[in-house]
């Protein structure tokens, strides 16, 4: 997974919704989308739910924060 696509998990654990992550990491929605895409791909996922238990599993974030 590259580091964009590693800040992007983070926001979608976070609860960000596309249109919220492309704002904030001054992105294209449709960026966004592809790179959310992708990460289901390669994380073998088939939703954002499945994205948030992987992000908290790994420590890539942790409640609250």
């Amino acid at each position: 997974m590259t580091d964009r696509e590693r800040e992007i998990l983070v926001e979608i654990a976070r609860g960000a919704a596309n249109t919220e992550i492309a704002e904030r990491l001054f992105l294209s929605e449709g960026t966004v989308k592809t790179h959310v895409d992708r990460i289901l791909s390669k994380l073998g996922m088939r939703d954002r739910v499945q994205d948030v238990i992987f992000a908290y599993e790994h420590r890539l974030v942790r409640p609250g924060r």
